[in-house]
């Protein structure tokens, strides 16, 4: 077999692992806090030091591969990846396993930053056709399989651990195809690695998911958390000077000029940022307060997923047609933002059916966002800008996954104490404990909560407790709802069939990334 192929089998392998492990984690999240004792926000940071290094390290990671060879950065990107796993499974306390979880994103957005330029590079005319769509075929897949496979695994002997140890053998497999078959491949001209922009987008992102969770845990007038948040603004700005006044910067803000590439980013923040962000919460609900176990919960997931790959091939059908891509993001988004409002109104009662008709839209929604949301950004720019364009796509995606799941997490942990408060009104003696009930609810402990009040009281608590819950539910359901109704009607104003670039060599379609 020619040696190009085994590049398909051993990309295919590494994307397959590394977006399984963006889903597969959802739905074992409950057990991981209650095995290790870990707090509410330790969980959100379990979700967010993925997204961030993932995020921080994308566009830079791809420069090194133009400079150093894109075998090797794979290479690499491959052993971090599965090092990062194996120290995932053997984490003993929260920390440790957070740390282990920004190891994988820095491996993740290695191996995002190099695996289309592997094909790229060894793959030409109608083979390059195929190659590209084999590729992107894995990675829905992989996404859809996620939340079954997690739950599945869960049942293991292996308990949650098993859905990082799964990564090993993989990990293994693909390296050494790659070190026996892949060819190296350099740029012919690499540009210089922008250091300062890395370092203060790093810190900003950082600064500004922390002074979130912190304003969440404490209070908005904590002094911390404010010198976080007005920190991230800074480095923001320091961000914004150096990318402007650098000769080779990791992200050209002219981009941003450019009302499709404006557009498309605003979606691809709006997309992650709304429904992916709010998949936390959703596992939260399911196990911690409907009492589904983590293969429920993942099977009631799974209807997202596949909507989501049947739509996904609407609309590249469609986009195949001439239908403009800022009706098919735009209605995406729309379908998204319905979504999350048809799952308002959850009460005490509520099972996971009154979900049903919100995952088939969403479901509907993301098939036809994610297929487009890349060709906005590499669309729209000279194919040798394509690299950039496309990482800066993800790099939004990702943001809009970690600032998400930290506002989602403020607003949860601020609106349970108020609920809770209000459901426990006709007792004052319960609600003056309403905020210590809010804190083990967040922590995972809801059925420990209840039992440890006297046994005439349990039930005033209960229905009050999952009550609580399911109202807070409603709220993220209306904040993400509007943020993805927000990015439907930006898409659409921005988002323009006459930036695309005509004249192009041949572009390998990229595949989106949740």
């Amino acid at each position: 077999m020619d040696r190009k192929w085994w590049t398909l089998i051993v990309v295919s392998i590494a994307a397959f692992m590394l977006l399984i492990d963006l889903t597969i984690i959802t739905v074992v999240l409950p057990d991981i806090q209650s095995d290790l004792h870990a707090g509410f926000s330790s969980v959100q940071w379990m979700i967010d030091a993925y997204a961030l290094t993932l995020a921080a390290f994308l566009l830079s990671a791809g420069s090194l591969a133009d400079r150093y060879g894109r075998k090797r950065l794979f290479l690499i990107g491959l052993i971090v990846f599965t090092g990062g796993s194996v120290l995932c499974a053997a984490a003993r306390n929260a920390d440790l396993l957070t740390a282990s979880r920004a190891v994988q994103g820095v491996g993740g957005a290695i191996l995002f930053a190099t695996a289309l330029s592997l094909l790229a590079a060894n793959f030409h005319g109608r083979d390059r056709g195929v190659a590209f769509g084999v590729w992107g075929a894995v990675t829905g897949i992989a996404a859809a399989l996620g939340p079954v496979a997690g739950g599945l695994i869960s049942l293991s002997w292996l308990g949650w651990r098993g859905v990082f140890w799964v990564n090993l053998p993989i990990g293994i497999a693909a390296i050494v195809i790659c070190v026996l078959t892949t060819p190296e491949s350099k740029a012919q001209h690499t540009a210089r690695l922008d250091w300062g922009g890395f370092l203060t987008l790093t810190a900003a992102l950082v600064a500004l998911v922390y002074g979130i969770i912190r304003a969440g845990e404490v209070s908005w007038s904590d002094q911390l958390a404010l010198g976080c948040l007005i920190g991230a603004v800074v480095l923001l700005a320091v961000f914004a000077v150096i990318e402007a006044r650098v000769r080779q910067p990791m992200f050209d803000l002219k981009l941003l000029r450019i009302p499709t590439f404006l557009g498309g980013s605003v979606a691809a923040f709006a997309m992650n940022g709304s429904l992916y962000a709010l998949m936390l919460y959703l596992v939260l609900y399911l196990q911690n307060a409907l009492g589904y176990s983590a293969l429920m919960a993942g099977l009631q997931l799974f209807v997202v997923s596949a909507v989501s790959m049947v739509f996904a091939i609407v609309a590249g059908t469609l986009s195949s047609r001439g239908v403009p891509a800022r009706w098919l993001i735009g209605s995406g988004l729309l379908l998204v933002a319905a979504g999350l409002f048809a799952m308002l109104g959850q009460g005490p009662d509520s099972g996971w059916t009154g979900l049903l008709a919100g995952f088939v839209l969403t479901g509907m929604g993301s098939g036809l966002v994610n297929p487009l949301l890349a060709e906005t950004a590499v669309g729209v720019v000279h194919y040798q800008r394509s690299g950039m364009a496309s990482g800066s796509n993800t790099t939004f995606r990702q943001i809009g996954i970690a600032v998400g799941t930290a506002v989602y997490g403020t607003i949860f942990a601020t609106t349970l104490g108020d609920n809770l408060r209000t459901n426990l009104a006709g007792s004052p003696a319960l609600a003056a404990r309403a905020g210590q009930i809010a804190g083990e609810v967040r922590g995972g402990s809801i059925a420990q909560t209840v039992t440890q009040f006297p046994v005439q009281l349990r039930e005033q608590v209960g229905v009050a407790v999952h009550g609580g819950f399911a109202t807070s539910m409603d709220t993220l359901f209306a904040v993400s709802g509007g943020l993805a109704l927000v990015g439907a009607i930006v898409s659409v104003i921005l988002v323009r069939g006459k930036d695309f670039v005509s004249a192009a060599p041949e572009k390998p379609a990229v595949a989106a990334v949740a």
